[in-house]
């Protein structure tokens, strides 16, 4: 959002992740080598030079890398060259990899250039887990929405569940692509399992209700890659389409979460993303835009009516009332009460156009980010 609607990454912002970038490729390249122990997989090749460089680059506190040089780079090209790293990769699913590891492994000498400044692309990839609460403000067609960002992790939500009462809307996301991975905080619990827990809990939350939800399923395109040798069956049995289809695969998914809703009146809107492709999220979200304006005109509407009618029921009585006391005839209140509810209606529809401006400028959505990173 950042990229598509606000006002990007300046250069100095892009040195920023340059230490980032260089931390997500120690990250992963350690998790291979511990796997390889983990999974007793051999490496292709059974030299002890690799073994020796594998030590050395584990080595390693990721969290304290700051800069990428030899002999490490040469050291983790070797190794995600090596055959047994290749099929360490290929089994990802077992343990806890990032879906960039691909995308930085296999460019270690431009990330690792004297000269290297990461591109959107570089950025867009990084993980970095979300804790505690981030406010991102930024500006689409002159409404500013204010984006929070929260933690979806066990740990985290403690922190969040609580300060949400009644946000505008309630975007939650989830990785098609965890359909058979397991969770960081328990390597037995089907992550997408434990997405559905955590969705059923906010839908249903009383603070929530009058809250639009808009499901974003996210990460199609590894989705897409992924069907194609680890079948859905295999995790979750109700499923009875086509194997190897990633479109049957996705309704299956977006339906699992659609109907964990207990309230027919309630719309879940939902939208199948990839975050890395920008005009795919450009698009995306000037159709959210446009679900949570046509919301809150729906809450406006439901609102004046509802104050109008008992208005006019108030008004009438007062007039019968004056009638029946004799300080004027039933025909005169009833028009002085018209007159003063005609009055008041312009008052209160001032007052409702403000409100609804001023709402345009802080619409507020709280983001459940429940990708496990």
């Amino acid at each position: 959002m950042r990229i598509i609607h606000g006002n990007g990454y300046s250069d100095e912002d892009k040195r920023a992740h340059v230490r980032l970038v260089y931390q997500n490729i120690f990250m992963a390249i350690q998790a291979m080598i511990r796997a390889m122990d983990t999974l007793n997989i051999p490496y292709g090749n059974q030299s002890s030079d690799l073994q020796d460089k594998a030590n050395v680059v584990r080595a390693i506190d990721y969290e304290n890398v700051t800069s990428f040089e030899e002999p490490y780079v040469s050291y983790i090209e070797d190794l995600w060259s090596d055959s047994g790293i290749q099929e360490c990769y290929d089994r990802r699913r077992e343990y806890q990899l990032t879906d960039s590891a691909k995308y930085y492994l296999s460019d270690l000498r431009r990330l690792a250039a004297s000269d290297y400044l990461p591109t959107e692309q570089d950025i867009l990839r990084v993980r970095v887990p979300t804790t505690g609460i981030i406010e991102y403000p930024f500006d689409l067609e002159q409404i500013i929405f204010r984006m929070v960002d929260v933690g979806g992790q066990r740990s985290e939500r403690r922190k969040w569940i609580h300060c949400f009462e009644n946000v505008t809307s309630i975007m939650f996301l989830v990785a098609l692509s965890e359909y058979d991975q397991v969770l960081v905080e328990c390597d037995n619990e089907n992550r997408m399992e434990e997405s559905k827990a955590l969705f059923r809990t906010i839908i249903t939350y009383p603070w929530f209700t009058n809250s639009s939800v808009i499901l974003f399923l996210n990460k199609r395109d590894l989705l897409e890659e992924k069907i194609l040798y680890s079948h859905l069956v295999d995790y979750f049995p109700e499923y009875d389409g086509p194997s190897r289809d990633p479109i049957a695969a996705r309704e299956f998914i977006l339906k699992m979460f659609v109907d964990l809703n207990p309230d027919a009146d309630k719309i879940i809107y939902s939208h199948f993303t990839c975050a890395t492709d920008t005009e795919n999220i450009r698009f995306v979200f000037a159709a959210v835009k446009d679900t949570i304006l046509q919301h809150n005109l729906k809450e406006y509407t439901r609102v004046t009516n509802a104050f109008s009618n008992k208005k006019k029921e108030i008004f009438t009585a007062i007039a019968l009332q004056l009638g029946v006391l004799g300080s004027i005839t039933i025909t005169t209140a009833l028009a002085t009460a018209t007159a003063a509810i005609d009055t008041t209606a312009i008052i209160i529809s001032a007052i409702v156009t403000a409100t609804a401006v001023l709402f345009q400028q802080l619409l507020f959505i709280a983001i459940v980010c429940n990708c496990c990173y």
